[in-house]
């Protein structure tokens, strides 16, 4: 792989984990918004990659990541009797979104450290390209 590939392969990468950020980010914002019904209360989403081949065959090869979707979780809200909150329903029940905010630091945790490795990797990789320069002086 030449050493310029390293530089796309590493920026589909940041661009990816910076989706999956974008979505932790939301979910935690709205973790604890109420809503009258169900239908109505926030979702959790998560960010789907895939990965991005070059080549047929046998010759396929990994050369980057991309989102492939960003999908909404089906698990039900959580419900919550509380007949004194204004945005409670007739029978007394305010709905929270799915979200589980431990598993959404987690989440988080795993996609900055992804983002900061491709960022550690970018800069190896300049640096290697900057000193093969200097052995031409």
């Amino acid at each position: 792989m030449s050493l310029f590939k390293v530089f796309d392969t590493a920026g589909t990468a940041l661009s990816a984990q910076s989706v999956r950020l974008n979505t932790v980010a939301s979910n935690l914002a709205n973790a604890e918004s109420a809503a009258t019904t169900p239908e109505d209360a926030y979702k959790s989403k998560q960010a789907v990659f895939e990965t991005l081949l070059q080549g047929f065959g046998a010759d396929q090869s990994a050369v980057g990541v991309k989102v492939a979707d960003v999908v909404t979780s089906d698990a039900p809200p959580r419900q919550a009797y509380e007949p004194n909150n204004p945005m409670a329903s007739e029978e007394g029940y305010v709905y929270y979104p799915n979200v589980n905010a431990v598993e959404e630091m987690a989440n988080m945790i795993s996609a900055s450290r992804s983002y900061q490795t491709n960022v550690e990797v970018m800069n190896t990789a300049k640096q290697l390209l900057v000193r093969t320069l200097q052995l031409g002086q």
